[in-house]
């Protein structure tokens, strides 16, 4: 079953699902727990947390069910609770929000609407040493997150380059988020991205194209090949190329853009950031709808 069965077992958790009915009848709504609400025991709470979400979303024996920790959440009355299912060694990730008198669950997000929703995104995303197109004081940034080997970031990458013709004034940040469980070059890839940004920034996109326009004819077989042939053609010192390939140091950046991606709960590829609002899948038209919000936001 692998990756493409535990998602299917996710999905329905992970995906905004429809007002509970049983049947046509409607039932009535749940009370919400307020200020003046009894704290259930914390072992107690968890206990009934796992036992309920396993009813809600039919996880039986099989799945490897991990909750917490319980945390604060925007709403005061409300732990948020991560939740992590295992499944033929793939996992997926969520949270949901339970009410501390443990009578309420609540999926979907929260949000203070006091602050800006996507300032804890920008936070967490470091756009120095990342490769970059566009001014680097622009008002907007588009920060993608990407898999070499992803076919959907093949397509992203086709139509990016409508979104940056028509918008100039953009910044363009690119960052690597190998799915090495699935996609056995995708690594492998994300170095040569990166030793050719060391080499040369502007060399990175020359590399970072090719990559994307050979992607049917790379295989886990002839990938270093590739990429030094691609490094080559981008006026790259292939030696320089070769010995970057197996440095650690190398490995060690591709981890932390993994991790910084990780940070944000990007799960998968492409992820984009539009000013730290997440677009999950990249689709065009919604990037142009944000970035047209962002531009004329930042024009008042």
């Amino acid at each position: 079953m692998g990756h493409r069965a535990v998602a299917a077992i996710a999905a329905v958790f992970l995906a905004a699902l429809p007002s509970t009915g049983q049947d046509s009848k409607k039932a009535d709504p749940p009370s919400v727990a307020t200020g003046a609400s009894v704290a259930a025991d914390p072992t107690q709470l968890s206990k009934d947390t796992e036992a309920f979400v396993r009813q809600l979303f039919g996880w039986g024996p099989n799945i490897q069910l991990r909750l917490g920790p319980f945390g604060p959440s925007a709403a005061a009355d409300f732990y948020t609770v991560p939740i992590e299912i295992s499944f033929n060694e793939q996992k997926e990730t969520g949270e949901v929000y339970v009410s501390k008198d443990g009578k309420t669950l609540l999926r979907g997000e929260l949000y203070d609407m006091s602050a800006d929703p996507f300032a804890a995104n920008r936070a967490k995303i470091h756009l120095d040493g990342s490769p970059s197109k566009g001014p680097i004081d622009a008002r907007v940034t588009v920060v993608e997150f990407a898999d070499f080997e992803c076919p959907h970031c093949r397509e992203l990458w086709e139509a990016l380059t409508t979104i940056e013709g028509k918008y100039p004034q953009v910044r363009m940040v690119y960052k690597d988020f190998p799915l090495a469980q699935i996609h056995p070059w995708a690594n492998t890839a994300a170095l040569g991205g990166r030793c050719a940004f060391q080499q040369s920034p502007q060399a990175f996109w020359k590399v970072h194209d090719a990559i994307f326009e050979n992607q049917d004819l790379i295989s886990a077989e002839n990938v270093w090949d590739k990429l030094v042939q691609f490094a080559t053609a981008a006026g790259l010192s292939s030696d320089t190329f070769k010995r970057c390939l197996s440095a650690p140091d190398t490995q060690k950046e591709v981890d932390a853009s993994h991790a910084e991606g990780v940070a944000l709960g990007v799960n998968s590829t492409p992820t984009v950031y539009i000013n730290g609002r997440p677009v999950v899948g990249g689709d065009v038209t919604t990037l142009s709808q944000y970035i047209d919000f962002e531009l004329a936001a930042r024009k008042r």
